[in-house]
C-alpha cells in the first residue's frame, strides 16, 4: 500500500517553517525528520507512524486510534501507529505531529 499523499501534505503543512525539517522515503511511507531524527511518517500501512517518548507509550496509547507499532513481531515503545480517524481534524493532526516533533527535537541531531 502506498502512503496517503494528502496526509503527507497535511503533515508538511504543520512542519512548514520548522528549522531542520526534511523528508525521506522510509518504512514504506514518507517520513518527516527533525535534525535527522524521524518525528512522524505518512505510513504506507495507512495513518501515521509516530515517534514519541518511550515512557509515554502507555498514556498515548490510551487515546482512541493509537497503538504501539509492531516491528518484526514486537510492539515497540516509542513507536506508535495513529489511525486515520484519530487525525481527521487539523487540530488532531497537529496535536499528534507535535508529539513527534517534541520527541525528535529532544534527540541529538544526526
Amino acid at each position: 500500500m502506498a502512503y496517503d499523499e494528502l496526509l503527507a501534505d497535511r503533515i508538511r503543512g504543520v512542519l512548514i517553517g520548522k528549522a531542520d525539517f526534511a523528508e525521506k522515503k522510509m518504512f514504506g511511507g514518507l517520513a518527516f525528520l527533525i535534525g535527522g531524527n524521524m518525528a512522524v511518517s505518512a505510513s504506507g500501512h495507512g495513518g501515521m507512524l509516530l515517534r514519541a517518548e518511550p515512557e509515554a507509550s502507555d498514556e498515548l496509547c490510551s487515546n482512541p486510534g493509537v497503538e504501539r507499532a509492531v516491528m518484526r513481531g514486537k510492539a515497540m515503545d516509542g513507536w506508535l501507529r495513529v489511525a486515520d480517524d484519530a487525525i481527521d481534524t487539523d487540530a488532531d493532526l497537529e496535536r499528534w505531529v507535535r508529539v513527534g516533533i517534541d520527541y525528535a527535537s529532544s534527540l541529538p541531531p544526526k
